[in-house]
């Protein structure tokens, strides 16, 4: 079963792929799923490849399904840590993942204050977002001040405050697609025009990277650190530090991955999933 809450061409290819196989798969919009939480469970055994883009619709679901007997890719652990960017540094941190340094705060004054310790520029995070929304460069304490003033009139959640330093790189980072123990692509991510950013749905490009003993030492230890079993990894390289590790998706988009490199991510994630339902 493939949950989604936005189909992408991710969740095409996924579909397609359980077709031509003739593998019995549905696909079910999160949006319109009833779950029963008590008594006898439809769920019980079945494999559930997890891809609401929601970080609440996904961790919400997967704790349902979880509960129900079903065995959820990624799981409840998993989503619950790579969907917040603070839960994950401090995972990846514990693991003695590189990561870039990071500080965190609870109100406008703190955050201020925090951001005089890290040093100018830095990058301020929503803790739970993606493809680069409300991710913003912090040049110095007048940008940081208008930044975080609009914050304060926005929902709790963008009160809490997670700030990074700017790494100094080269104008590209790296995603690498992890399924189970392996590195099974890598690409470089390449910013846009006039974008420091390297979101590709931002306009930047791709190409193939190799995935060398460094690369796949670092992501396997990256998504272990984090629960996963299938993921993106996202490295940038610094100029002084070698690769860091900065965010690891649980629900990765893989197609600019796979135009690139030419491997069947959809297919190695059916045949894993296929595999953990028989373990």
């Amino acid at each position: 079963m493939v949950l989604y809450d936005n189909i992408r061409w991710e969740e095409k290819a996924i579909y397609e792929t359980c077709r031509k196989n003739g593998i019995n798969s549905t696909s079910i919009d999160a949006k319109s799923m009833v779950v029963p939480l008590d008594g006898r469970s439809a769920y019980e055994g079945t494999v559930v490849i997890q891809r609401c883009v929601s970080y609440f619709k996904s961790i919400h679901s997967t704790a349902a399904l979880e509960g129900l007997g079903a065995r959820v890719i990624n799981s409840l652990k998993s989503a619950s840590l790579s969907g917040n960017k603070l839960f994950a540094h401090m995972a990846l941190e514990k693991a003695g993942v590189k990561t870039p340094r990071a500080v965190s705060a609870f109100s406008e004054e703190s955050a201020l204050q925090a951001l005089e310790e890290l040093g100018y520029p830095a990058v301020i995070k929503p803790t739970v977002g993606s493809w680069g929304r409300l991710i913003a460069l912090l040049k110095d304490k007048e940008a940081a001040r208008a930044v975080i003033e609009d914050r304060e009139h926005m929902f709790p959640l963008y009160h809490v405050y997670y700030f990074e330093e700017f790494v100094k790189r080269p104008p590209r980072d790296i995603r690498a697609i992890v399924v189970g123990d392996r590195v099974v692509a890598a690409i470089y991510r390449y910013s846009g025009e006039g974008e420091w950013k390297t979101n590709m749905a931002l306009g930047g490009r791709a190409e193939a990277c190799p995935i060398t003993s460094e690369l796949e030492s670092i992501c396997i230890r990256a998504s272990k650190a984090l629960g996963g079993e299938i993921v993106g990894v996202d490295l940038m390289e610094s100029d002084s530090k070698g690769l860091l590790v900065h965010e690891v998706n649980n629900t990765t988009e893989f197609k600019n991955t796979v135009r690139v490199t030419g491997v069947d991510i959809p297919g190695l994630m059916i045949e894993y999933a296929i595999a953990a339902g028989k373990k």
